[in-house]
């Protein structure tokens, strides 16, 4: 049996039918805060007229994306959306479980550390190893 998702108590088609206003009560306060107080960014507004307009249009092209700072909203859903790590756009494609967070925490910036083998010089016990 497929468990149907919720939010808040409300099903998938009761959010997207909702108004802006109505959903950002459901947020959790940081991006309420956010949204009602400053409102959306310029390049914000940018990718939400984007993703409208393609949405509209039936395009299914992937949309690219500096707003790392951008809420996930109910209409996003079911795209993939490249978001910048500030070096590569990393393909995040939005489930409804990412609802209310924002774009940038599913395109990590930094790698994991990796360290190789010692070389030498590395240490200084390996200065007296002989080369061969």
């Amino acid at each position: 049996m497929v468990r149907e998702f919720l939010y808040r108590g409300y099903t998938l088609e009761q959010l997207k039918s909702m108004s802006m206003d109505q959903f950002i009560k459901l947020l959790p306060s940081r991006q309420r805060r956010s949204l009602r107080r400053r409102g959306l960014t310029q390049a914000q507004l940018k990718l939400l007229a984007k993703i409208r307009k393609y949405r509209k249009l039936g395009i299914q092209k992937s949309i690219k994306t500096h707003a790392r700072d951008m809420i996930i909203l109910p209409e996003m859903i079911g795209l993939t959306i490249h978001v910048h790590n500030g070096k590569e756009f990393v393909p995040v494609e939005i489930v409804p479980e990412m609802i209310g967070h924002r774009l940038g925490e599913f395109a990590i910036t930094n790698k994991r550390v990796i360290h190789g083998r010692a070389g030498v010089g590395a240490t200084r016990s390996s200065m007296y190893v002989p080369l061969k």
